[in-house]
This record gives structure tokens, C-alpha cells and sequence, in this order.
């Protein structure tokens, strides 16, 4: 079982570092606005909060990759995008 977890997160590992940070900053500030309990009563801004999460991410790529992994984000995003 223990074998089978580490040949998993090595798997996870590779997909991670194929992917670019840009795409899971942006993948994150989506995931964000778009649980923004005011999105469909104000649309526009919830696009808005979307570009400036994304600006505000990239900024500090290290620290919104923390982000990866926890309830913002599934480490698992990508792949049933595949």
C-alpha cells in the first residue's frame, strides 16, 4: 500500500512540474471567484476579483502555489481536465 501511494504522488510530482505556475495561479483565482457567494448577482465583479487574484498570485508565485493541495485547489485539478 505504502509502495502504491509513493509511485502515486511521484506520478502527481511529474504532472505538477509539467504544468506551469501560470496556469495553476490562474486555475486557483478562478476556483476562488467563482465560489464568491455574490457571482451570480454581480457577474462583472466576480471577473473582476478573478483578474485581480491572478495579478495579485503572480506576484508571489511560491506562496499561491501553497494554495495547491488545500480546500482553495484539489492537487488532483488538472487531471480530470485530461
Amino acid at each position: 500500500m505504502e509502495f502504491s501511494r509513493k509511485i502515486h504522488y511521484q506520478h502527481w510530482e511529474a504532472a505538477m512540474i509539467e504544468l506551469n505556475t501560470k496556469d495553476w495561479i490562474t486555475a486557483i483565482a478562478s476556483s476562488i471567484s467563482d465560489e464568491w457567494s455574490w457571482k451570480l448577482d454581480f457577474s462583472e465583479d466576480a471577473k473582476l476579483l478573478e483578474n485581480v487574484l491572478v495579478q495579485a498570485l503572480r506576484a508571489i508565485p511560491d506562496e499561491a502555489m501553497k494554495l495547491v493541495g488545500t480546500g482553495m485547489i484539489e492537487k488532483s485539478y488538472f487531471e480530470s481536465l485530461n
